[in-house]
């Protein structure tokens, strides 16, 4: 075991891994391992068959030299719904990066949802935190990421401090969709990024039709900040807000008006969203 002075000066390195699948009623936990502070409660099945789980980091946040990885598979035909109990957090560094990592592959017949409540970057942090989704053919996704730059209920806005994101979606083997976003404080400010909005979120969607995409544009209707597009049949939908809690609801109102269409079943909100 490495002593505790020894993994706190080098940063804590934390992997999950889970796999879940189809059991004879519902879906289940069919392999779960975890190294470092990440991992896991017990499953939950409000929906009688889908999986709800909540991932923990019991540390609370993640400070320079820090690196996550999850690695979550949802194996053929099963149903899973991936969230978070809190906030997770990135705090300043001196100049080291934080490390995020999240691979999540969804094999033919199963659906898996990755919905996070929102991550707060606390101004003078340096973080890198990639997302790759690998979709089968016959694989349904919704997916969310959701970023708070500062903090500005304490008046903190991000003046310095850099968050570099990279998401990657493939189909069937094959890349469909990249994108990489560096945010400073130049695209904090500036009109052409966050425009001093320090909430800023994207929403995937797949498989998704064009009636998805009207009806995403009529809940939007007027509402500033607010945008969505369809790529093929990838949804994105993306907001910009003064407040993390307002552009999360929104992201909630479009999973609860397209999930029982794209995914065939009703909305059933995590417990944990209420608390």
């Amino acid at each position: 075991m490495t002593p505790l002075g020894t993994a706190m000066s080098q940063g804590w390195q934390a992997q999950l891994d889970v796999e879940f699948g189809l059991g004879q009623q519902k879906t289940i936990l069919t392999q779960r391992r975890h190294q470092g502070p990440l991992t896991i409660q017990r499953p939950f099945y409000p929906e009688g068959d889908v999986c709800h789980l909540y991932l923990l980091h019991p540390p609370g946040g993640v400070v320079a030299g820090d690196r996550l990885t999850i690695n979550i598979h949802a194996t053929a035909d099963s149903a899973a719904l991936v969230t978070t109990p809190a906030a997770g957090k990135f705090y300043k560094s001196s100049g080291a990066l934080a490390r995020q990592s999240v691979s999540l592959k969804v094999d033919n017949g199963a659906t898996l949802e990755w919905l996070p409540q929102e991550t707060i970057i606390y101004e003078g942090a340096q973080v890198a935190s990639t997302l790759r989704v690998d979709l089968a053919d016959k694989a349904r996704f919704i997916g969310w990421e959701i970023l708070a730059l500062g903090r500005p209920a304490a008046n903190e806005g991000f003046s310095f401090g850099e968050v570099s994101l990279s998401w990657q979606i493939f189909r069937a083997d094959e890349l469909f969709y990249q994108e990489r976003i560096k945010l400073d404080a130049k695209a904090f400010l500036a009109r052409w990024g966050l425009n001093g909005h320090s909430a800023s979120g994207t929403l995937f969607i797949c498989p998704a039709l064009p009636e998805h995409l009207q009806a995403v544009q009529q809940l939007i209707d007027e509402q500033s900040g607010r945008g969505v597009t369809l790529i093929g049949d990838l949804l994105i939908c993306r907001a910009l807000d003064l407040r993390a809690d307002k552009l999360r609801d929104f992201f909630q109102q479009v999973w609860v008006l397209l999930r029982p269409d794209v995914l065939q079943r009703p909305s059933c909100a995590p417990r944990i969203w209420a608390t």
